[in-house]
């Protein structure tokens, strides 16, 4: 599918589908959550209308009606990502120190399965079309297709090293090489390896999403910027400035704009999608705040986050202090 031409953005700018602005957004509040240590991916369960996040060794999960939260799911060895499979009570945890998925029962709370997968599990999703966890082994520089239901490994691709999110679009997979400061491509269904884009100017790069309307990946930069990737044509077409600290990137359709929630800076980077992408605006969130989960029936922006102690020593990392972790809620407006 061809990217929108510019008649097609001024016909939707004319009909009121402009792309939102930093001021579009605001805190709506917090929620409380349990837990100590640190987070890491968040994800959307619309269906159970929940928000699920992995909190060091525990699986917090939001009801995001009641606007409480719980930690349901423990004994995860330094859990990733957290990922529902549709139809079915079935979360699948990636857990990066013992090199596996664990699957739990949501009904019941119970865990059924421990499945062995590559080294360094960290990112996942659920590609619909092949019924499949794609699980991201960082260390290991593979992907493990694992099958939920047969609690199996079904088929494996290697690439290389350093591997950080991933997205797809369709049957093509699409992953950052954190290391090597690449996107890298292949193809889910036979896992055939497709090219490599390089990040020209994208300092490890971390969070990824794409955009199915204008067909454009996105990545979160270390070096403060966003690498926007035309999928179809392999190839880099913009390097824009962000806040520091990303961790993920968020893509809201219908608002045709990506969110990159910048964790050092305390900021959301808001960015418009299309032949000319560009940065928006900045909303104020808090310091930590650096992945996140979009709910794309309200609009609404999830962010894990703590309040945070100074560092111990000069050059080290703020520590999340205890009793303060928590879910930062953003509408758009």
């Amino acid at each position: 599918m061809p990217l929108r031409s510019s008649s097609t953005i001024l016909l939707a700018v004319l009909l009121g589908a402009s792309p939102a602005s930093a001021a579009d957004y605001a805190v709506e509040g917090r929620i409380a959550a349990p837990g100590d240590g640190g987070w890491d991916y968040a994800t959307i369960d619309p269906g159970a209308e929940r928000v699920c996040d992995t909190h060091g060794e525990t699986l917090v999960e939001v009801d995001i009606a009641k606007g409480t939260a719980s930690a349901p799911f423990a004994g995860i060895a330094r859990g990733h990502a957290a990922v529902p499979v549709p139809g079915r009570h079935l979360l699948a945890v990636t857990s990066g120190h013992d090199d596996s998925v664990r699957l739990f029962d949501t009904a019941t709370g119970t865990e059924l399965a421990k499945v062995a997968v590559g080294s360094d599990p960290d990112a996942a999703f659920y590609a619909p079309g092949l019924a499949r966890v794609v699980v991201i082994n960082a260390k290991g520089g593979t992907v493990s297709m694992l099958d939920p239901v047969a609690r199996t490994v079904t088929g494996t691709i290697t690439l290389k090293p350093g591997l950080e999110a991933a997205a797809n679009d369709g049957d093509t997979l699409l992953v950052n090489n954190e290391d090597l400061n690449e996107l890298e491509t292949a193809n889910l269904r036979t896992g055939r390896v497709g090219p490599t884009v390089a990040l020209t100017g994208c300092q490890g790069p971390t969070g990824l999403a794409f955009d199915p309307d204008t067909e454009q990946a996105i990545s979160a930069c270390a070096n403060r910027k966003a690498a926007i990737v035309d999928v179809r044509h392999h190839r880099l077409v913009a390097l824009l400035d962000i806040g520091a600290g990303p961790d993920t990137v968020l893509v809201d359709s219908g608002r045709r704009v990506a969110l990159i929630p910048c964790g050092r800076d305390g900021t959301l980077t808001v960015i418009a999608l299309g032949e000319n992408p560009h940065v928006v605006g900045e909303v104020r969130t808090e310091a930590g705040a650096r992945t996140g989960a979009l709910d794309p029936a309200t609009g609404k922006i999830y962010l894990p986050s703590a309040d945070l102690a100074p560092p111990a020593a000069p050059g080290g990392r703020p520590q999340p202090k205890a009793g303060t972790f928590h879910v930062l809620v953003l509408a758009p407006r």
